[in-house]
């Protein structure tokens, strides 16, 4: 197994200090959102052998298993991240596999450089994803009912946010919530600003279920993505538990410390909450207008200590060992490539001694026991 050597990217909402603290090293000062582990070309990790694009590109089967080359092709399905939320992340959605395919065959076709900033679709692939709380973990995930959310906005007492009131109190539910999103993104920006204003004071004022929006414009006065934003669920994730984000489910990370999962893609639509491009017309054809619970996961435990974080796709799999002192060796050898990252404790990995934040690289079949005191995250595909 490889041990890998891993970006860190400093994205402008990333917490200075989360990252360091589970490393273990002096803060930077700068933010440190995202540490990357896998072999996405924008930032692959590195081991002794080169960059696991290159360690994959020179024999595929062999380090990804014949299985995995066959259902998913010569590269590793899934991206494993760490990540530290220090403010809010953009209000999202992902596209499906068929509408990511449509729509990047389309930007293609009309010439749309990738890295063009209005460019939607940057490759043809999804891009499902699960976040695990390492610390208490705060996001919007999913629509709440229209009455819900009627409510909520209707308890601030702002006149100019009366007409989503009486939009979100029409039915179908889902057409509701089209317009309401629709009226949001597309209302007169200079009217959205004193909107958002109004808000922010309210929320200020308020507290209590009010208090994340408040914080939400502050990081983002004049967004309509603000009210947007309570237009979804609030989940606060305690250390343990996670989300799993299908596409259309309209989503954004708000604070907190998790170990993050996506199939390796770098779609995304935006709806708010960021300076960047917010396509309206492809966002509405993307997201999809259902009201629920945002369903937190929780793992599943198997007979031989594994927790599992069931999900409905095949890209990635991801679950964890808890190892308290004295357990016995654990034989995690698969058919499949594997990412194994140290969260807690000290783990021996094959010959590799892992701390909190260091991870490995198994290619598939190769003997990959674990024992120590510690956790370990699990990462790798359903083939």
């Amino acid at each position: 197994m490889d041990r890998l050597d891993n970006t860190i990217r400093p994205y402008a909402w990333g917490s200075p200090t989360a990252i360091p603290s589970l490393l273990g090293v002096e803060p930077t000062g700068e933010p440190q959102a995202e540490m990357w582990m896998g072999a996405h070309p924008g930032a692959p990790s590195r081991t002794d052998r080169g960059t696991l694009v290159e360690v994959i590109d020179t024999a595929p089967e062999k380090e990804l298993g014949p299985a995995s080359v066959a259902k998913f092709g010569p590269r590793l399905p899934f991206l494993l991240k760490i990540l530290a939320a220090g403010a809010p992340l953009s209000l999202q959605v992902h596209p499906d596999l068929q509408q990511a395919k449509d729509g990047y065959e389309d930007e293609e076709r009309r010439g749309i450089p990738v890295d063009a900033p209005h460019r939607n679709y940057k490759d043809a692939n999804h891009k499902p994803e699960l976040i695990c709380a390492l610390t208490e973990f705060d996001g919007l995930c999913g629509f709440r009912s229209p009455a819900r959310a009627a409510d909520l906005l209707d308890g601030l007492g702002v006149d100019s946010l009366k007409p989503y009131v009486d939009l979100l109190h029409a039915h179908p539910e889902d057409a509701a919530l089209r317009e309401v999103l629709t009226a949001i993104l597309t209302a007169d920006p200079e009217e959205m600003t004193h909107t958002v204003a109004a808000t922010a004071t309210a929320c200020d004022r308020l507290g209590g279920d009010y208090a994340p929006y408040a914080g939400i414009a502050h990081h983002y006065p004049g967004d309509p993505g603000v009210i947007a934003a309570m237009l979804l669920n609030h989940v606060r994730l305690q250390p343990g538990e996670a989300l799993f984000l299908g596409a259309g489910i309209p989503h954004a990370y708000l604070s907190g410390l998790g170990v993050e999962i996506m199939a390796n893609s770098d779609n995304v639509l935006r709806c708010g909450l960021t300076p960047k491009h917010v396509d309206v017309p492809e966002l509405l054809r993307v997201v999809r207008f259902q009201p629920g619970d945002p369903g937190i996961l929780r793992p599943e435990a198997t007979p031989d200590g594994e927790e599992v974080y069931d999900t409905p796709i095949d890209e990635f799999r991801l679950s964890r060992y808890v190892l308290p002192e004295g357990t016995p060796t654990h034989d995690l050898t698969l058919p499949t490539p594997q990412i194994l990252l140290c969260t807690a404790g000290s783990v021996q990995a094959g010959e590799h001694v892992l701390t909190p934040g260091n991870s490995v690289f198994v290619p598939a079949g190769e003997k990959a026991e674990v024992n120590g005191a510690g956790t370990v995250f699990r990462a790798t595909v359903v083939a």
